[in-house]
């Protein structure tokens, strides 16, 4: 799929959900890991933080005054190319661009005189919730940091947005294009799926908590029975496997994730990964480029219309390759 389709997928999700209006009764409360916050009326100028929630605010038709510089796929300005589509879409002024960083640059966030905060999908630590909190009402995340599906983003954005029913009908709609685009292949139904990397001198295995485990699942791959043994649990983003027991990845397709070609052929060519039968028989996917990666690392309502297609294609293809 060339980028100009994907940017028109892109481009229609924003003008699908845009000015729908606010039917919303306010005050709104929202849960989250350090208590509640309560939303007193519809916020007019809306700040993000972290990964993700920019997405799902951009896809219900709202414009953040101020979102975080994204280096990863981001590119020179920081914003990924689904989001440019949809802010290119809606016109008038840019958003701030907020500074990069594990602490939240407050002194922007106070400028941008936020009505709400939103970091839905993060990891801000408990004193940086209550330092956001002094500059405007702010909303966390859910269960542990950054595991919240798309899904539950999208929903709790659309609460906080007076946008509820929209995100409902966002979700339905997405989750039906990602449907639609699996129906193509077939054959991808419940085969059974590794996603690695090589990290730190041996293997990275994703687990259940990884997003990209859970959009996988989503798309009806199953995760390996195999990694039941390896893994002990199902409460971590990712367990290592040693080299030398790289035999036991067994599944019907590996899938991993790299920035360029080159880390990627040679992530397959060492031997311990080389001589695994997925490798050897071609059932492996491994999506390239930061931008295709980021797309589903983890993905949103948004960028969802932009690598979908691709992004099962791979699955696809390495499925056809796998061992009967």
């Amino acid at each position: 799929m060339n980028v100009m389709g994907k940017g028109l997928l892109g481009l229609a999700a924003v003008v699908a959900f845009a000015g729908g209006g606010y039917a919303q009764d306010f005050p709104v409360t929202i849960e989250h890991v350090y208590g509640e916050t309560v939303i007193e009326a519809q916020p007019e100028r809306v700040a993000t933080w972290a990964w993700g929630n920019t997405d799902a605010v951009l896809a219900l038709g709202v414009k953040p005054i101020a979102m975080p510089f994204i280096s990863y796929g981001g590119g020179d300005n920081g914003i990924h190319p689904w989001a440019e589509d949809a802010l290119e879409a809606m016109g008038g002024d840019a958003p701030l661009i907020l500074a990069e960083g594990d602490e939240p640059p407050y002194e922007q966030i106070l400028a941008a005189d936020p009505d709400v905060i939103i970091a839905a999908y993060s990891g801000i630590t408990q004193e940086q919730y209550e330092r956001l909190s002094q500059i405007a009402p702010t909303i966390a995340y859910k269960g542990a940091a950054w595991s919240g599906t798309w899904q539950d983003v999208t929903r709790t954005v659309g609460q906080v947005l007076g946008l509820a029913d929209e995100a409902d009908a966002l979700v339905a709609e997405t989750e039906q294009l990602v449907a639609d685009t699996v129906a193509q292949y077939p054959g991808l139904e419940g085969t059974s799926f590794i996603a690695v990397n090589d990290y730190d001198g041996s293997l990275a295995v994703y687990a259940g908590l990884d997003s990209r485990v859970k959009f996988l699942t989503d798309l009806g791959l199953v995760y390996a029975p195999s990694l039941d043994a390896l893994s002990g649990d199902d409460e971590s983003f990712y367990f290592s496997v040693s080299y030398e027991n790289a035999d036991q990845l067994v599944s019907d397709i590996l899938v991993s994730y790299y920035e360029n070609q080159e880390d990627s052929d040679a992530f397959f060519s060492a031997p311990h990964i080389a001589r695994l039968p997925q490798t050897q028989t071609g059932a492996y996917a491994t999506i390239v480029d930061v931008e295709e990666v980021a797309a589903v690392s983890p993905p949103s309502a948004l960028s969802l219309r932009w690598g979908i297609e691709d992004y099962v294609a791979l699955l696809a293809a390495a499925a056809e390759n796998a061992q009967p």
